[in-house]
């Protein structure tokens, strides 16, 4: 990857993964500093889903690329841990709604705050007119959908 100088076309999707990167790391290190020290950055990504009303196990499989059985032993881990609790599904006496606890939902303020700060920390860096251009592209070309968990 080029250091300076001339950027080739290879340069744009490694620096893409690095400032992603950048941002799983933030969140995970203030996450640790909140106390969350047992939350891995898959945990995250199943909070987006679950958050609000909640979500069935169908649902957070299908948003996380997973499979059920995968799911579900990820859903048994985040209920042992304290952040998620499962109840029957108001309108299918076959599923279960899952939701975040008030721990979930701290630990989801927690880590909007990270990424809040990261963006701020590019504000300062960059200037707030290049973040905002690099927002509005990154609009163009990113494509619409979950962003899942790689790890």
């Amino acid at each position: 990857m080029c250091q300076g100088g001339a950027v080739s076309d290879d340069d744009l999707p490694f620096l893409l993964l690095a400032a992603g990167n950048a941002v799983v790391e933030s969140v995970q290190s203030a996450m640790q500093a909140h106390g969350f020290e047992d939350i891995r950055p898959a945990h995250g990504f199943a909070f987006v889903r679950i958050s609000g009303p909640g979500c069935t196990l169908v649902d957070l499989a299908e948003h996380m690329g997973m499979t059920k059985q995968s799911t579900s032993t990820l859903v048994a881990e985040l209920e042992r841990k304290g952040y998620v609790a499962r109840s029957p599904h108001p309108l299918d006496g076959r599923a279960f709604l899952i939701q975040l606890t008030e721990r979930g939902v701290a630990a989801t303020v927690a880590a909007t705050e990270a990424t809040s700060g990261v963006v701020r920390r590019w504000r300062r860096e960059l200037g707030a007119g290049h973040v905002e251009a690099l927002t509005a592209d990154l609009r163009v070309i990113a494509r619409e959908g979950r962003v899942r968990p790689t790890w």
